[in-house]
């Protein structure tokens, strides 16, 4: 399968003040773009074009690293626009999901402390994630494009701490962009979308 730069779910200046027209325009038109046309075309090199982007991300993890940055980008960056919705963030978790942040992540609090300190804890940059692995979810962080798909996880949230997600709006204050992501823009009904997905 070819991959394709997906459409904003939301129009360029729909999730100011949090996220600028500016920031979106740059990330995905720009940063996102270029991972999905470098990925065609090192995916049609590797004699993997017609496998699926999660087999391509995890069959070229630790084989062939320059396919697997763009792959594994172009599938994080794909759910994270997702992730993301105008008015969204804070503690309104569906019924569902908050059972098992409780359960699984000692509750909202707790999950926004260790989520923000996972994502402004990962040097340089990266992806800050809530996977279901092992049946349960967990906090983790990873280098690069790396995902929870490499590591025995399914990602259900995560949120991009590279410099270009977050620096216009934001310049180094990575734990203000964190705040302000987790506090205001969580799409909570794809996050609940994808746990199902994760656990069915």
């Amino acid at each position: 399968m070819a991959f394709t730069l997906p459409e904003l779910p939301y129009a360029y200046d729909a999730l100011g003040p949090y996220m600028s027209k500016e920031t979106l325009e740059f990330h995905h038109d720009k940063h996102h773009n270029a991972y999905v046309t470098k990925g065609n075309e090192l995916a049609e090199k590797a004699g993997m074009a017609d496998l699926s982007l999660e087999e391509i991300v995890k069959k070229s993890y630790g084989a062939d690293q320059a396919l697997f940055n763009n792959a594994g980008q172009h599938y994080n960056h794909i759910h994270f626009w997702q992730w993301m919705k105008p008015n969204g963030g804070g503690k309104s978790l569906p019924e569902k999901l908050q059972k098992a942040f409780d359960s699984d992540l000692g509750g909202y609090d707790k999950f926004k402390a260790d989520f923000e300190a996972a994502g402004a804890g990962q040097f340089g940059s990266g992806w800050a994630w809530v996977a279901v692995k092992d049946g349960k979810l967990q906090i983790m962080k990873t280098p690069n494009g790396e995902n929870p798909l490499v590591h025995g996880g399914v990602p259900i949230l995560g949120v991009d701490v590279w410099e270009h997600s977050y620096y216009i709006d934001y310049r180094n204050a990575r734990p203000k962009y964190l705040e302000a992501f987790v506090d205001n823009l969580i799409n909570w009904d794809y996050v609940l979308e994808c746990y199902e997905a994760a656990t069915k």
